[in-house]
């Protein structure tokens, strides 16, 4: 069995992260990252190696007291529909609990896939601090097709058992 390790990113990461995250946006699956902004925000994210590989990544930004965003979430072609996403949105949701955020939101072209986990979706007018600090400075601001989704850790956490599935 391949070992599949979920850790938290390291500098060494960066390439590859952006790699695989703008290997995506190139198919307008998602927004793509510079380097910059990868270094900047490395705390924040979470990785799956296989064999010195990174093949999924994701990360938990603090946008105010009370809410995170979960970003940047992907997976390797080669590696989807074995869970990784769901690994990494759980490492960020109990981390999000240890830091005492009760609400994490992702901008999403899947809504389906956050829905499974718990998630709901929500109208975008209740992200104000979202959208006027971040999207305005997107290229696709106004006309941006991604769907927000919610979940609030206290009443629908990913376990379903109260607290955030932890592996």
């Amino acid at each position: 069995m391949e070992l599949l390790r979920l850790r938290k990113a390291k500098i060494k990461d960066v390439n590859q992260i952006q790699r695989l995250i703008n290997h995506f946006a190139a198919l307008d699956e998602m927004l793509p990252r510079s380097q910059s902004e990868l270094y900047e925000s490395l705390r924040d994210f979470f990785v799956i190696e296989r064999k010195g590989e990174i093949v999924a990544s994701g990360a938990l930004h603090i946008t105010w007291k009370d809410l995170a965003e979960l970003k940047s979430l992907v997976v390797a072609s080669s590696m989807q529909k074995q869970g990784l996403g769901k690994r990494i949105v759980a490492a960020c949701l109990a981390e999000a609990e240890k830091l005492g955020i009760n609400r994490v939101f992702a901008l999403t072209y899947k809504p389906q896939f956050f829905i499974k986990l718990g998630f709901n979706k929500i109208d975008r007018s209740l992200l104000p601090h979202k959208i006027w600090t971040e999207c305005i400075k997107c290229v696709k601001f106004p006309d941006c097709n991604e769907v927000p989704v919610i979940i609030d850790l206290k009443s629908s956490p990913i376990s379903g058992s109260g607290k955030a599935k932890k592996k």
